[in-house]
């Protein structure tokens, strides 16, 4: 088994529950910051046991609000990691944290790039105030713009901003004007990601109602296809199905995950993959914590991947990246179907898909995983 040189900590807290949101997330009026990073610690020194991180090349801090820790918490959490045994960071590893755009003042920016966070990644979602109160986020649509100016003022140089497309059509959002604004706050990468309905969550029991309407298959194509369009036009790399990205500007972290590289995750609902198994921890923060500070591994399941399982991922993390796929011979007949239909190039004997390509792609992975499988 390799060694993990990536880590990603999940930490769940958040002012409010967005109405799509099917997260591991912890709703605090007050963040229990010591607690939850005693946990973190206790449960990070039991993994690194069995899994050094040396030559770490990335830190991912996602949520949740990793945000809502304040900027004293995330420097001690930083600290922390640093300073446990076993771990050894690169000298440029890329530290990304997600953000609310709230939370990003100058004071907190300011703190964030002297904790060692470079990269920030600001949960925007629109600009548009009636669709951000439908989405129960705590930010007013000027407060991107706000966030930004801070993050570069700090001296961030590498901003990511995300952004929800295929919202029902009674919100009369406008998508291109979206992009608009976005596009105005000269980010370093986009992601852009298509409303999903999750059972569960406020949206999923709206629509179970019949109170909200899903926007139709034809939206979500129009504006996933105009988001290509428009970022491309501005000079983005669409470099994954959801991603954009401008020159050498591409998150190192997620792309680890797309290639399949062994990583560590510690937190609630947290996973870790070392080449060959995946595991998971406990999803609710409580009982993660309880366990953790006991000294128990707060594991809630694993999976040791079959081949099958993993000729499966190969084929789908392959088709979801710019990169693409090396095809074998039985790929042949499905794929010139789908270069004859634009829906992806072959060259070389490597399969990428196009964009109309990338908005089939489960169910061209799963075609390709079965002409595999014969």
């Amino acid at each position: 088994m390799a060694p993990a040189k990536h880590l990603y900590v999940h930490v769940p807290f958040c002012a409010r529950k967005c109405s799509y949101c099917d997260f591991a997330i912890a709703v605090r009026r007050t963040i229990p910051v010591k607690e939850y990073l005693d946990s973190l610690s206790a449960e990070l020194e039991l993994r690194l046991r069995g899994t050094p991180l040396s030559s770490l090349g990335t830190i991912y801090l996602g949520g949740g609000t990793p945000s809502k820790l304040g900027p004293d918490g995330v420097t001690q959490l930083l600290d922390m990691i640093r300073g446990a045994a076993g771990v050894e960071l690169e000298a440029t590893a890329e530290i990304t944290m997600e953000a609310n755009p709230e939370d990003a003042t100058p004071a907190a920016a300011a703190a964030w790039i002297a904790a060692g966070v470079n990269r920030l990644s600001l949960g925007v979602q629109s600009f548009d105030a009636r669709t951000l109160a439908w989405m129960h986020r705590t930010h007013e649509a000027e407060a991107a713009r706000r966030a930004t100016d801070a993050a570069r003022t700090a001296g961030f140089d590498d901003i990511s901003l995300d952004l929800i497309f295929a919202l029902p059509r009674d919100l009369e959002r406008n998508w291109a004007a979206d992009l608009a604004k976005a596009l105005r706050l000269q980010p370093d990468h986009l992601s852009l990601y298509g409303l999903t309905v999750e059972p569960g969550t406020p949206l999923g029991k709206w629509t179970a109602r019949g109170d909200v309407v899903e926007a139709p298959e034809e939206i979500y194509t129009t504006e996933f296809l105009l988001g290509r369009k428009t970022l491309m036009s501005a000079g983005f790399e669409h470099y994954e199905v959801s991603n954009f990205a401008r020159s050498a500007k591409r998150s190192r972290h997620n792309s680890a995950y797309w290639r399949r590289v062994p990583y560590l995750g510690i937190g609630p609902s947290a996973h870790s993959f070392d080449g060959a198994s995946r595991r998971w921890n406990e999803r609710e923060y409580e009982a993660w914590k309880t366990r953790a500070l006991k000294g128990e591994d707060p594991v809630a399941g694993s999976e040791q991947l079959t081949a099958e399982n993993e000729a499966a991922e190969v084929v789908y993390l392959g088709l979801r990246t710019a990169e693409g796929l090396t095809t074998v011979a039985a790929d042949h007949p499905a794929v010139d179907e789908w270069v004859k239909k634009h829906w992806a190039s072959l060259d070389r004997g490597r399969l990428v898909l196009l964009a109309e390509g990338w908005l089939r792609l489960d169910s061209l992975a799963a075609a390709l995983t079965v002409a595999r499988s014969r």
